[in-house]
């Protein structure tokens, strides 16, 4: 009985390896391979040919193509007010907010956080008091 039951797991496990190392893989799209025709028939399909229909010129200005609006960017306030507690600080103290990928920086005068601004870096207003 141990033998067959053995036997039988190695059979069943020799299987399943030789299943799954197959490489059959579906292609992306439909291949046509045609058919093999003779050429020596005697039996030629007549070619049929049909006038096209008749085709409606339409002018430009009959038909104007659809207008396609730019979706307008959010508009982000200049200057925010935030508890000093969610904000970050920087390396040289100054205190930072941050929201959907703009920098707001607090003015130590007035407490509000501004929207980032090259000037910021010569005001004193935005350096930490010491």
């Amino acid at each position: 009985m141990y033998k067959k039951s053995l036997l039988i797991i190695i059979a069943f496990t020799g299987f399943m390896l030789n299943s799954c190392s197959k490489k059959v893989h579906p292609s992306k799209t439909a291949t046509v391979v045609p058919a093999k025709s003779n050429t020596s028939s005697e039996e030629k399909k007549p070619v049929i040919t049909v006038p096209p229909a008749e085709t409606k010129k339409v002018d430009s200005a009959e038909s104007p193509k659809p207008v396609i609006k730019p979706k307008p960017k959010p508009e982000f306030p200049k200057v925010i007010t935030v508890n000093d507690e969610a904000a970050s600080k920087s390396v040289d103290g100054r205190l930072y907010y941050d929201v959907m990928g703009h920098r707001y920086w607090k003015n130590f005068k007035d407490g509000k956080y501004y929207l980032f601004d090259k000037s910021m870096y010569n005001n004193p207003d935005f350096k930490p008091p010491k």
